[in-house]
Formats: structure tokens, C-alpha cells, sequence
């Protein structure tokens, strides 16, 4: 009886997850003893100094999981204060994952939100013509929550811990220019830094992309739209029976109509509600007017649902946002310069993953990093580094992308067959295909199924396995 279990063990070992998006293993979750598909944390066994550049959530992760695998790092942040701009903010069960990993679970429970649902709305009546079950489904299939919290909860949560596992944070170092060959930085006040290895993280408007791309600029696409951001007092909408129901459970709801969208949900663990109105615009953001911006929203979305309208009534301030995403670099390193997050991979808010690429990007820079043998290596490493991350964040973009066309269709044909589709979900009848990426099959499995650290182990070992047959 023994001997068969073992058989079936390693049979299941052998079965490697397909490089397409598939659900065809996903039965073997119930054979396996891990709770996680999450491999091992693995220690560096050449241990680097390494300077960081960009104190955001994407470098904070960062940050963390280079100290937890034996780097010494270093963050060197612009700001005199610590904090995040903005309010909700998604971190999907991919990116969750990797966080409960590196032992954030315990820093981020006391903020966040589990919601048990992502509904699909009709823009004119509120009517749910799609639906996405996260409890207890995304805790099932891809062994972590799916949560929203406030951007400044999560910043704070991640600061704590990259403090608490010994990474030194300067405040007010503007990093202004880097030195890839000789691997240091300069700062704003005229003073030099080096170290084995330069990560910058430092956001949209990064100085090192230039360098990286030895001079090139990256272009931005505008796909056309910007996005008002508010937050409403949860307060206000309990004493409305009209609008008390929305807060019963929580729960994402996406209305959805001709080329426009809102997404709301409640952050700050139920004490705020979060809205995201995304909408056409093709101005330059150097004409806005701050000051008319909570009529100009509500201008946008006039006609809309009651219900929605009546929420969007009760907002007392808004901030418009432009919505950019950049186009796909050739490279992401250059000698001892390496660069992550929004910095190589803008992209529009749709799939909600910018910040959760950032956090796989970290992740996968720390496992790359953990297969050298010896600083001869660190080309290699971040080469393969670029290659996977290239990819995964290239096809992220183009998801992101997409959503942005299948939401806002106009009422008509292409709007009604998109809305039948998406009917199996809402009735709970089975269904092999969605235009609901957050419940279509396979684009679940490629999205929230994907192992950063796998994908790293895989791409070494491909480039071992090239090396032998070279050889022979």
C-alpha cells in the first residue's frame, strides 16, 4: 500500500504545469499535502549587497523578499514621509500568495477585506449580468484570498515588515542617476552609493528605464480614458435603505455600460466605500480643472443606474487620474541595473494586477538572484529574470487591455451576446468559457494559478539542460 502511494506521489510530481493557460491538473490539488502552490522560500547562496531604489509597494516587496532570502538591502526613497497616495487598491490570491509567504499574513490582516463576490452590473438598472464567487472558490482553486484594501493600510503593512526583517529605509534621497557598470547611484545631493547590485523601482516616471534603454524613452499609450477615484462614508449609505443592501456582504459590483465602468467595494476593513469611475477622455491632464471635477464626474455618469447615481450623489470630493500603459521594452538590465514594478510594465488598471506584478517581479528577482553559484552569475540571473518577466507582464498588459473593450461595449449586439455569455455564471450553470476574466477557466488558471518562483526554477533549468546538450 506504501509502494502505491509513493507511485502516485511521484507520478504527480511529474506532472508539470503546462506553460499554456490549462485547468487540466487542477484535480491534483486534492492529492497534494501543501497548502500552497507557492514553492519554498530559497536562500541565496551568494549573498549580495544591493541598493533599492523606490520605497512604493512594489519596492517594498521587494525589498522583503531580497532580505528574507540573505541580501542586504538598502531603499533609498525620494519622500521625507513615508505613505501612499490614493485609496482601494485589489491584491489578487497570485499576488496574496506570494505575501502570505513571505510573512506578511499577519501585517495585513488587521486592514484588509475579503470579499466574497465580483457582480457583472447593467449600467441603466443595476441588474447582475455577470458573476465571479472568490469565497470559497479562489481560496479553493489557487490556495489564497483574494483581498482590497486601502493603498496607505498596505503600504504601511509592507514598510513594517521590510523594517522588521532588518531592510534600512533613507527617506528624502532622491536618486537623480545610475551608474550601471560601475553598479551605484547618485543622489540629488551629489553623493555616490554602489553596491553588487542596483534594483530600482521608482515608478512611471522612472530615471533608470532611460538608463536601461540607454537613452530611448518608453512610450505610453493612452488608451483613451482616465479614471475619478473617490471614497464615500459607509455611514451615510446604512442610513439609506436604498443603499444598505450593498454593504450586507462585502463584495466588488462593476457596473458597466458604453465605454465607461464603476467599480466599488469597501476598504479600510468595512469602514469606507471605494469607487473607481473610468471614463473617455482624450485631453491632455495639464487642462483639468481640480476644481470642477466632482461635477464633471457626475456629468459623466448622469442616466446611470439610480442606485449608483445615488451613491455617486454622496461623494464630497474626487481626484481624476490619467490612464497609461506602456509599451513593451526590450530591455529591463543593463550591467549591475536592474528595473520592476511600473517602471517596466505600466499598464491600466482593468485586470486589476499593477501592484500584483510588481510583488511577482520581487519575488522571481529574489528566486533568479538564489540560483547563482557565484557573482560571475548575476548576468544570467537577471537575464532570466528579464526573460520570464517580459513575458508574464507583456500578456498581463494585453489582458488588462482587453477588459477595457469588453466592458464597454454600447447597448446593441456585441453588448447582448457578451451578456449571455456571461449568464451561466449568474444562473450556476456550468460554463467552459466567459467574457468574465475573473471567471472564465483558463484565463483564471493563467492568472491567478501563476507560480512566479516555479516559472524562475523552470527557465534555469531550461538554460541548464541548453548548456549539457551545447556540450554534447
Amino acid at each position: 500500500m506504501a509502494s502505491r502511494r509513493m507511485s502516485a506521489q511521484s507520478t504527480i510530481a511529474d506532472l508539470r504545469v503546462p506553460d499554456y493557460p490549462s485547468n487540466c491538473l487542477q484535480f491534483t490539488q486534492q492529492l497534494t499535502a501543501s497548502t500552497t502552490q507557492t514553492l519554498p522560500q530559497k536562500d541565496a547562496s551568494v549573498r549580495l549587497n544591493i541598493i533599492l531604489a523606490g520605497a512604493g509597494l512594489g519596492g517594498l516587496a521587494t525589498a522583503i523578499a531580497l532580505a528574507q532570502a540573505g541580501h542586504a538591502v538598502k531603499i533609498y526613497e525620494q519622500t521625507p514621509v513615508l505613505g501612499e497616495v490614493g485609496a482601494g487598491i485589489q491584491i489578487p490570491s497570485n499576488s496574496t500568495r506570494i505575501l502570505f509567504s513571505l510573512g506578511l499574513q499577519s501585517y495585513l490582516e488587521p486592514y484588509v477585506t475579503a470579499p466574497e463576490s465580483i457582480s457583472f452590473r447593467r449600467w441603466q438598472n443595476g441588474k447582475v449580468i455577470g458573476l465571479t464567487k472568490l469565497i470559497p472558490n479562489f481560496v479553493n482553486d489557487f490556495k489564497a484570498p483574494y483581498y482590497v484594501i486601502h493603498r496607505a493600510d498596505f503600504h504601511s503593512a509592507l514598510c513594517q515588515k521590510a523594517l522588521d526583517v532588518g531592510v534600512e529605509i533613507e527617506l528624502g534621497a532622491k536618486v537623480v542617476d545610475y551608474d550601471p557598470i560601475v553598479g551605484s547611484i547618485t543622489l540629488a545631493d551629489g553623493t555616490k552609493h554602489s553596491a553588487d547590485l542596483i534594483v530600482a523601482a521608482d515608478g512611471i516616471k522612472s530615471v533608470a528605464r532611460n538608463v536601461v534603454l540607454q537613452g530611448d524613452e518608453m512610450c505610453f499609450q493612452g488608451p483613451g480614458f482616465a479614471a475619478y477615484r473617490a471614497v464615500v462614508d459607509v455611514g451615510k449609505m446604512r442610513t439609506d435603505p436604498d443603499l444598505s443592501w450593498i454593504l450586507e456582504k462585502p463584495a466588488l459590483n462593476i457596473w458597466i455600460g458604453d465605454s465607461r465602468h464603476v467599480m466599488t467595494y469597501t476598504i479600510g476593513a468595512g469602514k469606507a466605500f471605494n469607487m473607481v469611475l473610468s471614463h473617455p477622455e482624450m485631453t491632455d491632464p495639464g487642462t483639468w480643472k481640480p476644481e470642477t471635477a466632482l461635477e464633471d464626474m457626475k456629468a459623466e455618469f448622469q442616466g446611470w443606474d439610480p442606485i449608483l447615481s445615488k451613491i455617486i450623489g454622496m461623494v464630497e470630493k474626487t481626484v481624476k487620474w490619467p490612464l497609461l500603459t506602456g509599451t513593451l521594452l526590450k530591455n529591463w538590465t543593463v550591467g549591475k541595473l536592474v528595473i520592476l514594478g511600473d517602471a517596466a510594465h505600466a499598464m491600466v488598471p482593468y485586470m486589476s494586477q499593477g501592484a500584483a506584478m510588481a510583488v511577482e517581479d520581487g519575488i522571481a528577482l529574489s528566486r533568479s538572484l538564489s540560483h547563482m553559484t557565484s557573482k560571475d552569475q548575476l548576468q544570467k540571473a537577471l537575464s532570466i529574470f528579464q526573460e520570464v518577466r517580459k513575458k508574464r507582464a507583456g500578456h498581463m498588459q494585453e489582458a488588462s487591455l482587453l477588459n477595457g473593450k469588453l466592458w464597454h461595449f454600447p447597448d446593441g449586439s456585441l453588448q447582448q451576446a457578451r451578456d449571455e455569455a456571461m449568464a451561466p455564471e449568474v444562473q450556476g450553470i456550468p460554463f467552459s468559457h466567459s467574457p468574465n476574466q475573473w471567471s472564465d477557466p483558463a484565463t483564471q488558471m493563467w492568472c491567478y494559478g501563476y507560480d512566479a518562483e516555479e516559472a524562475i526554477d523552470i527557465a534555469w533549468m531550461e538554460s541548464l539542460e541548453a548548456r549539457v546538450d551545447c556540450v554534447h
